[in-house]
């Protein structure tokens, strides 16, 4: 995985190795790693960024002699790119949804309403939304919490089907309606049977779309006004490409991202994507999958991320 993003970060620190380097030369070698950079699926923005905090902390250096360039460009980078994945405890939503549990439990002792943990997903087709889903679901049934799959995809053909044997595999409850169905309706029975039923967890799935189809993507804002979530969280395909940063800007504009999960990350040999999601959408990546299996589904650490791009 990354070794694309890795090698260019390489090839930048054996520049920096030369024995004179001068504010001409940097600009030069600053250059080269931003168009590594683009080419490794870092979006032209970020790259930018990294390579203008770079040459402000290098070239006030550039007259010192025996200055050490490879320690400050690592601890530089380092700096940057855990700022920019915005780092937070990713066991934050296990946690939160435990709370909830347990907040539930009292709240029925004292003959209070039973409020279902509700997570809203976004995505693009083909990003794998479904299956991490039900990922999710058995990661989280694996703790005691039940969860409730909702099939308000009700556009492409052949969704509800596949939620549903997602559903079966795992030991979860389902909610559907027709193909053609309002998909906010889905949504609100399943948090209402999520309610009577004492289910933790609602995992509202939706069709997949972008901006230029106007339709559905004011369907998706209906959604997300009628079920009022907990969480909207964009899962996206680590092999996108460019197409993320266009994919990324679009959901959150039109109805916020609190969190994200990068999907397909063991085939990724450039890493790029990783950054750019953190950076366009201005929220965590809590989870990263890694294969087809349910249990294929790890937890984002920025610092394993790291150590795994930086020489």
């Amino acid at each position: 995985m990354f070794e694309k993003l890795k090698s260019t970060f390489k090839g930048f620190m054996r520049q920096l190795t030369q024995k004179e380097i001068t504010e001409e030369s940097l600009s030069k070698i600053l250059w080269d790693l931003e168009l590594n950079l683009v080419t490794n699926d870092v979006a032209s923005q970020v790259a930018r960024e990294i390579s203008l905090i770079l040459k402000e902390k290098l070239v006030g250096k550039m007259v010192r002699r025996l200055t050490d360039y490879r320690k400050i460009a690592l601890d530089t980078l380092r700096k940057v790119i855990i700022n920019i994945l915005k780092y937070e405890d990713q066991t934050s939503l296990e946690k939160e949804i435990l709370q909830r549990k347990e907040q539930n439990i009292t709240n029925i002792a004292e003959s209070k309403s039973w409020y279902p943990y509700i997570i809203l997903f976004l995505g693009p087709n083909g990003s794998g939304k479904t299956t991490t889903i039900a990922k999710l679901a058995w990661k989280f049934k694996k703790k005691g919490i039940s969860s409730v799959l909702v099939a308000s995809d009700t556009f492409r053909a052949g969704a509800i089907e596949q939620l549903k044997k997602h559903a079966e595999r795992v030991g979860a409850s389902f909610i559907s309606r027709p193909y053609g169905s309002d998909p906010a309706s889905v949504a609100y029975d399943a948090i209402n049977h999520a309610k009577a039923r004492r289910k933790d967890l609602v995992l509202i799935d939706t069709a997949g779309r972008l901006g230029t189809n106007v339709d559905l993507m004011e369907e998706m804002k209906k959604i997300n006004r009628v079920s009022k979530p907990d969480k909207r969280i964009l899962v996206v395909d680590a092999l996108s490409g460019n197409d993320l940063v266009v994919q990324a800007t679009e959901f959150k504009n039109a109805v916020g991202i609190d969190g994200n999960i990068l999907t397909k990350v063991d085939a990724d040999v450039k890493g790029g994507a990783a950054i750019t999601l953190a950076y366009i959408t201005k929220a965590p990546i809590l989870y990263v999958g890694t294969g087809q299996n349910y249990d294929d589904l790890t937890p984002f650490d920025p610092k394993w991320f790291i150590n795994n791009i930086l020489p």
